[in-house]
């Protein structure tokens, strides 16, 4: 019997990227013999159902072509279940391809990575009902968020440039009340973060060697800094560079609480909601399709 393959994707995709790379991915997945059902959906929460019902119907493989977000969408449906999880990358950021070795500009040879159907075991941070991969923002980078999903306009890209600087402006160290492993910690920080994976938001590395099978979870916390030292820093974060600012702190645990006032958390660039929360890791909880090494 051929392997049962569902591919996810968002036909009105803002850049009309991911409809593209999904049809050149449903033919060339089908001229390999894969027995493949496009499942198409206009947001989330639609993609969300069409996904799970994917699953319960017992499919190999959950083949996302799109973004991040959608990305996350994958995760949840996928995460504790029997079907792994391919990426076909297709947005702005692909963080989990990246930290996955799936070619990320390439996708053709991104759908073959599915057709080798070489798989493995990653740990998900799971933070009440929702599962994240790579990155849980919980400091300037969540309220940059924040602040640009409120902003009607300008569009695209440039709302996160007006947000990063109206939150530079605003920017003050905030008091955290950090549980890790059930020590309770009180910092002033104007950065903290929880990694499964070392990178997001398009590769800065900012849980820096992070790794997606070692069952913990990485979390860094940047202490009060000036405007300019934070400008400064910022370029180092692609790099991992960050890692030796004198206001850098690093702890690996296996379950983290995080408490301040006025902040929302992200994970994997979506939504959770205010703090405080509490991530947990799940080893193993995660099968994926990766490149042969």
């Amino acid at each position: 019997m051929a392997r049962q393959i569902a591919l996810l994707t968002n036909p009105v995709s803002g850049t009309g990227r991911a409809p593209r790379t999904a049809g050149m991915a449903l033919h060339r997945l089908q001229d390999a013999g894969l027995a493949v059902r496009r499942v198409e959906s206009r947001d989330a929460p639609e993609a969300l159902d069409a996904a799970r019902q994917a699953v319960a119907d017992g499919v190999d493989a959950l083949v996302v072509v799109g973004g991040d977000g959608l990305v996350h969408v994958g995760v949840q449906a996928v995460v504790g279940s029997r079907t792994a999880l391919g990426v076909v990358p297709a947005g702005a950021g692909n963080d989990l391809a990246r930290a996955l070795g799936i070619p990320r500009s390439d996708p053709e040879r991104a759908v073959d990575v599915v057709v080798g159907a070489r798989a493995r075991r990653v740990d998900v941070g799971q933070c009440g009902d929702s599962s994240f991969v790579t990155v849980l923002a919980a400091g300037f980078d969540a309220l940059v968020n924040e602040r640009a999903n409120a902003m009607r306009h300008p569009r695209g890209r440039l709302r996160y440039a007006v947000a990063t600087l109206a939150e530079l402006h605003a920017l003050r160290p905030r008091p955290y009340v950090l549980g890790l492993d059930g020590t309770v910690r009180e910092v002033e920080a104007v950065l903290v973060a929880v990694g499964n994976g070392p990178s997001y938001g398009g590769g800065l590395r900012v849980a820096e060697g992070a790794r997606l099978d070692d069952g913990l979870l990485d979390v860094v916390v940047i202490g009060p800094v000036g405007r300019l030292d934070l400008v400064r820093t910022y370029p180092r974060l692609y790099t991992g560079g960050h890692t030796h600012h004198p206001r850098y702190e690093h702890h690996r645990v296996r379950s983290v609480s995080l408490a301040a006032a006025g902040v929302v958390a992200y994970a994997d660039g979506e939504r959770l909601g205010p703090l405080p929360v509490t991530v947990e890791v799940r080893p193993g909880a995660l099968e994926v399709l990766v490149p042969d090494e």
